[in-house]
């Protein structure tokens, strides 16, 4: 049975979303939102490894929000994308990927909340 491996899936989350920024990168209007995604999927992985050296409970659910934040953002701009009918392919597929990330760090962040207001 593999290991299951959030960073591991953020990275290769991220580098999906540079190949498409790539891709999309020189149409306009999509250097704008290349831009965005790009900054966007490689900071959620980013904060995913500061997440993972927290100094406390609540350093690390506040990382943990910024990841959501980030793949929440991530997710309205592939919809724009996809919207937008220039970048069909992976779209759909990346789009699932980021909502099951975000219920994967929805979930995290109530567990470790829970955790946290337990103990108070």
């Amino acid at each position: 049975m593999t290991k299951f491996n959030l960073e591991d899936r953020l990275v290769e989350y991220a580098l999906s979303n540079l190949r498409l920024c790539i891709r999309i990168k020189k149409v306009e209007p999509f250097p704008v939102l290349s831009k965005q995604l790009y900054r966007s999927a490689t900071s959620a992985a980013l904060n995913y490894g500061e997440a993972q050296s927290a100094e406390s409970r609540k350093d690390f659910i506040h990382k943990m929000k910024l990841c959501l934040k980030e793949l929440r953002e991530s997710r309205v701009t592939l919809k724009i994308l996809e919207k937008s009918d220039f970048a069909q392919g992976s779209i759909g597929q990346l789009i699932t990927e980021t909502e099951e990330l975000v219920a994967i760090f929805y979930r995290s962040i109530q567990t470790a909340e829970n955790k946290l207001y337990s103990h108070s």
